[in-house]
């Protein structure tokens, strides 16, 4: 019996768990919540939604990593192709970033909300966004590699 396809399927429910889930935030609520909201409401907002959103990162983060893992070493290192390898270095990057985010700019927005400094909130916010953007193009690049890697050589 092979474990490829529950592999294969936990690997892609976590990338659009985490990947479609900075599009969301990034391209849909930001702006919205932007455009609508006075920044004391809109920071509790964010502070309210990435503690959500964050907790389900950290799940799909598991769930890609030892996915991925397992995909890759069914092959072995060595025998798969490039852009396997050109994946998970990305994936890595990509883990990185979160693990930043969650532990400075997301710790900095979560005390700045409490202690009602705006303009620290709003830093923090921005500095969040800014790495989201990041790690939301590293994602489309990412899955480009998953699904275009093999043709490419």
């Amino acid at each position: 019996m092979s474990f490829h396809p529950l592999l294969l399927f936990v690997h892609v429910a976590g990338v659009v768990i985490w990947v479609g889930g900075m599009f969301f935030a990034y391209v849909c609520l930001r702006p919205e919540a932007a455009s609508q909201l006075e920044p004391p409401p809109r920071l509790r907002l964010w502070r309210g939604v990435l503690a959500r959103f964050f907790t389900w990162v950290w799940v799909a983060v598991a769930a890609v990593l030892a996915s991925g893992l397992a995909l890759i070493l069914r092959v072995g290192f060595a025998a798969a192709p490039l852009y396997q390898h050109i994946m998970f270095l990305m994936g890595l990057v990509m883990i990185a970033i979160y693990v930043f985010v969650y532990f400075v700019p997301y710790a900095g927005l979560n005390k700045a909300v409490a202690a009602e400094d705006w303009k620290a909130g709003g830093a923090a916010l921005g500095r969040i966004r800014q790495l989201v953007g990041t790690n939301l193009t590293l994602g489309f690049l990412t899955i480009a590699m998953g699904t275009l890697g093999r043709w490419l050589g």
